[in-house]
């Protein structure tokens, strides 16, 4: 997807000279709509973190009646293949993306400077899986569904074309999702986080058409501060031996991924009016 979006730009900028028969003046508003793909960054050190005396402190050891790591199997980015961690994971999927946006820019000599407000739609996955020895896996996903933005730009007016970078405060809404093959244990979700923020930056390239159109090609990073859901597992129909709840607290523990960051790369191909 992003090798299509990448030619789908050439080949608008090579056959946009004939259209563009003035250098433009910059300077003024524009409203313009934007497609593109957007992929979750991979985060292979992440983890799965464990509280099992329910203080709120995470990065303990789920040990078996024995003393082993329950988890000695180890964690995957994306989602179990099976409960053998030896099958693996299916990796984070990326997905299509499309927005609106509005901005104003203002021209000085060749340099322009502005600002820009977008809100845009999309479905990018990010997942995190642990394996424990029963065999069983536990799957945490969240999943961007949105994503707004307003960012500054600044850039270098070429003849037609307008040579720029962008970076700003970042907000995205998510669905989150937990799976597992533990039949044994209950699970109940006890706090969850649906939003986040952070920045986000990149450049590109806006080429101007004539009659007031432009288009343009840009490559964004987004990074998003986003809680992870925290999971109770309690006793279920687990016997006492459960790792989970064997004591001193027989109540339960609380599972949450470690990575509190969501990363995101984007590559758009967007159109605009500009009055």
């Amino acid at each position: 997807m992003i090798k299509t979006a990448s030619c789908a730009l050439a080949l608008a900028l090579v056959a946009s000279p004939a259209l563009a028969q003035t250098t433009p003046n910059w300077t003024g508003p524009y409203i313009g709509i934007f497609g593109g793909y957007g992929q979750a960054n991979d985060d292979k050190d992440e983890r799965l973190g464990f509280d099992r005396n329910l203080d709120g402190v995470y990065g303990e050891t789920v040990a078996t009646a024995a003393g082993a790591d329950a988890f000695s199997p180890g964690f995957c980015d994306g989602a179990a293949n099976s409960s053998v961690a030896a099958d693996g994971c299916d990796g984070d999927k990326g997905s299509p993306e499309a927005g609106v946006r509005v901005g104003y820019d203002w021209q000085f000599g060749a340099f322009v400077v502005g600002a820009l407000a977008e809100y845009g739609v999309t479905d990018i996955e990010d997942r995190v899986t642990g394996f424990s020895t029963t065999p069983a896996y536990y799957t945490f996903e969240r999943e961007l569904d949105s994503l707004a933005a307003v960012r500054a730009r600044i850039g270098y007016a070429l003849g037609p074309a307008l040579i720029y970078g962008t970076g700003g405060y970042a907000y995205g809404t998510f669905d989150n999702a937990f799976t597992t093959s533990n039949r044994a244990n209950s699970f109940t979700i006890t706090q969850d986080s649906y939003d986040g923020d952070g920045w986000q930056a990149g450049g590109g390239v806006e080429y101007a058409l004539g009659r007031g159109l432009t288009v343009t090609g840009e490559y964004l990073y987004t990074s998003l501060d986003v809680d992870s859901p925290v999971v109770r597992v309690g006793p279920g129909s687990a016997p006492a031996t459960n790792p989970f709840i064997l004591p001193p607290n027989t109540t339960g523990t609380d599972m949450i991924r470690s990575n509190d960051k969501f990363g995101a790369h984007h590559v758009r191909i967007g159109m605009s009016y500009r009055f």
